[in-house]
């Protein structure tokens, strides 16, 4: 894993309402959008912060989701997405039915910042905030639509930094304070590690086994018995149990093939960008509370 990239300062905007973003997070996952919307966000938002003249640099980014409610069917074992029908067609014919996931969401953006002119005038930093909150207002957030703050109650939620300079001791002190504003809500964090030790512990028992084994038995609950011990009775186990809330995630693209010049294939969306088949990359994510992260890098996702 690459190391996350240096940053002084922490922009957190809290509480954003966010109305259908998309739930269908990769072609084998679904629930909170992927990690990859976010960073696609982040990227977009500093391509418009330079273009607005802020000396900003945008280095990660993370989430804190306080509620969510995902547009499916209630009731019942299996569930279904609820979707829109379309109008007609030109000859009065049903048009189909796209499958489409949606979400809504109330969720909390911490972004990474480096910016010089925040260090050499701290006075700036307040203007500069109100200016990102204005442009990240009027764009989509993983897909969905930014719902404007509820008046009067949301008045106390408004965008603060957090000042992560001098010494390892006073960053992590400021960040120690700044964890428990986020609270109540969940963060999703990277956990890789499981991974690796789930891989391990299959390979122990079938050395053929693979991390998409791993990943999958991460993915679902496991049961085994376990036989009757002296007082005659056997139990069946979870092996999730007491491992934490852990959830299979994409967490980004792998290549398929080498990159092709702009516009030699065809259909493409752009025709004056090089392009490149991709594919998904899996791996496992835990859903922790703020009060629970040791450090500021464990709650950022970044670009490897």
């Amino acid at each position: 894993m690459s190391a996350c990239p240096r940053f002084d300062h922490l922009l957190v905007l809290p509480h954003l309402r966010v109305q259908n973003a998309n739930a269908v997070s990769s072609p084998l996952t679904h629930g909170f959008p992927s990690i990859t919307a976010f960073l696609g966000l982040m990227w977009a938002l500093e391509r418009k912060a330079r273009a607005a003249g802020l000396d900003l640099a945008f280095k990660a980014v993370g989430t804190v989701c306080h509620d969510h409610q995902e547009q499916v069917t209630e009731g019942g074992f299996v569930k279904a997405f609820r979707l829109t029908r379309n109008p007609v067609g030109k000859d009065g014919s049903t048009a189909a039915i796209v499958e489409e996931g949606r979400i809504h969401l109330e969720l909390t953006l911490a972004f990474a910042i480096r910016s010089e002119r925040w260090n050499s005038e701290p006075e700036a930093r307040d203007a500069d905030i109100a200016t990102v909150t204005e442009l990240l207002a009027g764009m989509r957030i993983a897909g969905g639509t930014l719902l404007p703050p509820e008046q009067p109650g949301r008045l106390r939620y408004r965008p603060w930094s957090v000042d992560l300079t001098g010494t390892e001791d006073d960053r992590q002190a400021e960040f120690r304070k700044a964890r428990m504003r986020l609270l109540p809500g969940f963060v999703l964090v990277s956990r890789e590690d499981r991974l690796e030790t789930r891989l391990a512990e299959l390979q122990a028992e079938n050395p053929a086994a693979t991390r998409l084994d791993a990943w999958l038995s991460l993915s679902r609950i496991n049961w085994r018995y376990r036989p009757a011990g002296k007082d005659g009775k056997g139990e069946w186990l979870d092996d999730r149990k007491g491992q934490g809330w852990i959830v299979p995630i994409p967490v980004g693209y792998g290549a398929l093939g080498d990159l092709h010049e702009p516009g030699s294939v065809a259909n493409a969306r752009d025709m004056n960008t090089p392009f490149r088949f991709v594919e998904s990359l899996y791996s496992v994510g835990e859903w922790l509370s703020p009060h629970r992260l040791y450090s500021p890098q464990q709650l950022l996702w970044y670009a490897g």
